[in-house]
This record gives structure tokens, C-alpha cells and sequence, in this order.
């Protein structure tokens, strides 16, 4: 299990490098085996390329060398996401997060030789992300077949929400070739799949219920892993109430963690959000925030 880590904010509107590191090593404390820094949950369309090398920097610092950071470094250039992911490099970070260019859409060819070439530019792991959600665009199974031959290119994050397209891909690419969900509420279908795991925002607050349910299905056992999820859905349901990371930002400032706000043009949950969330946080004994 990786979290999908939020970005902290000062009262300014700045970035907040002390909670970044903070937050950090709470979510390593909670179970989670690696970080993904500066993606979608991290604000990164309105960072700007000096606070993701700091961000990068004053985490991985923080987490130490057995925790992966997988760095959110691309964007629709493949000049740009070459020199992103150099700069990751630079930083420390341990892997790329490898994001589906969004707005100029390419076409399937364009995808593979996009990815290739930021993947043959760093001698790091590379994680595909397809979020068409986000993007407009899906990147196929075939694309991503093909992808998982480039020798760097270690796994994906699926987050199309088609389980079609994710067993395809996990029946036809080699076993060191990792499925992680890359949506919260498909972990318990994408893993019983033969998936690896997930990539979760979800895990800021539940990360042990996760790592259980996961634990679950490697055993074979669906039907504990199935009452787990069970409780899980609601608040998944919750933290994607309104665009994320709005929802889990606001989450960890009323548990107790400074995460500031969003930057505009995202804003703070509607009032009928945050009751949501109140009521779905308050059916798990979340301490590990809490001030002293």
C-alpha cells in the first residue's frame, strides 16, 4: 500500500516543508510502504518546479532510505517531464510517476513513445498513471502491454475503474510488471484480480483497515477482506465527495493535522461535505493526529 500523499500549506498560501515531513513520517508509521509526492493528491498542477524539488527533498529526508518517494514530476511535454524527472532524480526521489498527458491528447503511439522517452532519460523506476477521469484520455490496455517491455517501466497505477482493461493488462504483462489500484473503492476488485495493491488517498486516515483487507485477499480469504471493504465504502464515498484532494484536506485539519488549504482554484468543502466527512471520520478511532 502507497499513499497518495496531500501537499501542507502555511496560512500564506505557501508550502508548508515542515509538515510535508511531518505528515511523512506519520503515514510510514501508519503502514505505508512508499509515498507518492507532488501527484494529483499533491496539488501538483499549482506547484511550481522549485517547491516540488523541496517538497521532494525535505520528504524523502524525512522518510529515510527504505520508504519509497515516487515523485508526481510529468506533465503533458515530454521535454518538460524529461527535465521533471531529471530534477526527481536530483532530489533523491526513488521512482516517477509517470501521469497520462492531459488536454493536447495524444494519440496511443504518441502515448508510448512519450513514456518511453522520459523513462529512457532517468535510470529509475517508472510508474504509468491513467486517470481519464482527469485527463479525457485512456490510455489502453495494449499501450500499456507494450509499455511494461521498457526495461524501467515497473508497474501502473489504474485508475480508469475498468476492471476489463485492468485484468487484460494483469494477464498479459510478466509478474514483475505491478497493478497497484489507483482508486480507492477498486482495491478490493483490482487486487482479487491479481493486482499488487493500491495507491491510496483513503490511507491518510485508514491505512491499517487497507493493509488488513489486502492481507485478506492474498489469503484467499474474500469474504473477511469483503466485510472490511464494506465498512471502507462510505468513507472512500466521502473523501471523493468534491474534487480531491478538497475533501482530505480538509479531513486532516479537523482531525488535528495543519494541512491549509487548497490553492485556488480549488477551495474549501461545502458545509453538507464537511458533515459528510464528520460523520464518516467519526466511525474510526483516528488518534494519530491528534495534538498532545
Amino acid at each position: 500500500m502507497i499513499t497518495a500523499m496531500v501537499t501542507p500549506m502555511l496560512l500564506s498560501g505557501e508550502v508548508d516543508l515542515g509538515a510535508c515531513a511531518e505528515l511523512a513520517r506519520i503515514l510510514v508509521q501508519q503502514g505505508s510502504e512508499g509515498l507518492v509526492v507532488t501527484g494529483t493528491t499533491g496539488e501538483s498542477p499549482t506547484l511550481s518546479n522549485e517547491e516540488k524539488q523541496s517538497i521532494w527533498k525535505s520528504v524523502k529526508s524525512a522518510v529515510g532510505p527504505e520508504v519509497a518517494i515516487i515523485a508526481g514530476a510529468t506533465n503533458y511535454s515530454t521535454k518538460e517531464s524529461i527535465a521533471g524527472a531529471e530534477a526527481a532524480l536530483s532530489a533523491g526521489a526513488d521512482a516517477i510517476l509517470l501521469t497520462v498527458p492531459y488536454y493536447n491528447k495524444p494519440t496511443q503511439a504518441g502515448l508510448y513513445e512519450h513514456f518511453k522517452a522520459i523513462a529512457s532519460a532517468v535510470p529509475l523506476p517508472c510508474i504509468l498513471y491513467n486517470v481519464p477521469s482527469r485527463t479525457s484520455l485512456n490510455m489502453t490496455a495494449e499501450t500499456t502491454i507494450q509499455l511494461s517491455e521498457v526495461s524501467n517501466i515497473v508497474g501502473i497505477k489504474e485508475a480508469s475503474g475498468n476492471l476489463d482493461q485492468i485484468a487484460r493488462i494483469i494477464n498479459k504483462t510478466e509478474d514483475n510488471f505491478k497493478v497497484w489500484s489507483g482508486n480507492d473503492a477498486d482495491t478490493l476488485s483490482v487486487v482479487a484480480l491479481g493486482g499488487y495493491g493500491v495507491i491510496s488517498v483513503a490511507s491518510h486516515f485508514v491505512s491499517k483497515q487497507i493493509k488488513e483487507m489486502i492481507d485478506f485477499l492474498l489469503k484467499s480469504d474474500l469474504k473477511s477482506a469483503n466485510h472490511i471493504n464494506g465498512q471502507l465504502i462510505t468513507l472512500y464515498d466521502a473523501l471523493f465527495q468534491e474534487s480531491n484532494p478538497i475533501p482530505t484536506k480538509w479531513a486532516l485539519n479537523h482531525l488535528g493535522f495543519q494541512a491549509g488549504k487548497p490553492r485556488m482554484p480549488l477551495m474549501d468543502p461545502s458545509q453538507n461535505t464537511k458533515k459528510i466527512l464528520v460523520s464518516e471520520l467519526n466511525k474510526f478511532d483516528i488518534k494519530f493526529y491528534k495534538k498532545n
